[in-house]
């Protein structure tokens, strides 16, 4: 069976045939920080859309082994929202199957700059030296890291549909050696068929992280 990472923007039946196909962890891209600059009616929609979705796909969930996981500025979230996210990831704290991060009021820049900050007061404190600051110590303050298990935390692949051929401020550092995958598929019609089309692939990908080829 398949066991990839990956990170797209998918919906919940995608989520069950990731599960089916192998995917240890699933990231979603569910609201970005530029989302918060649209239409106040517009964003109330798409977030109450997306407390419907917890609630309604809570229990299948479970019943999948998915444990969910939910990052970004929750600060800002309606209080309907937070509540959905903060059971849903209590009740599915367990299972191990698929990791499902819903990525909420998130930015990737954002998530790089609060991890700094954070490091930065750590060596006011004198918690930590500066020369203690490396890529380990920056990527456990990601709030990505809390999230997600050792191991799983970088993408292998990210799932780009619609046509967009960007990342969109997501995941940035996560996604230094992560393979791109672009479909014009809108993504409500991305179903199980592209999924396995998009791993088959990806598995036919020769990865380098940034060796060349006749060393590999």
């Amino acid at each position: 069976g398949r066991s990839y990472v990956l990170t797209a923007r998918l919906a919940p039946l995608q989520v069950r045939a990731a599960a089916a196909a192998g995917v240890r962890a699933l990231s979603v891209y569910a609201f970005s920080t530029e989302n918060w600059a649209r239409p106040e009616g517009e964003v109330a929609f798409l977030l109450a859309l997306l407390e419907r979705a917890l609630r309604t796909e809570l229990a299948e969930l479970k019943a999948e082994g998915v444990c969910v996981s939910i990052v970004g500025d929750t600060s800002r979230m309606p209080p309907a929202l937070a509540a959905a996210a903060a059971s849903a990831a209590a009740e599915t704290e367990g299972n191990d199957r698929l990791h499902l991060l819903v990525a909420v009021g998130y930015g990737g820049r954002q998530e790089l700059a609060a991890a700094a900050a954070r490091l930065a007061a750590r060596v006011e404190r004198g918690e930590m030296g500066a020369s203690e600051v490396d890529e380990a110590a920056l990527e456990a303050e990601l709030s990505t890291s809390a999230a997600l298990p050792e191991g799983l935390r970088e993408p292998d692949l990210l799932i780009r549909t619609s046509g967009e051929m960007r990342l969109s401020n997501f995941m940035l550092w996560q996604s230094a050696y992560t393979e791109l995958y672009f479909t014009d598929t809108l993504w409500p019609d991305f179903g199980e068929e592209e999924l396995h089309r998009a791993l088959d692939e990806y598995s036919a990908r020769q990865r380098r992280f940034g060796e060349r080829r006749d060393r590999l």
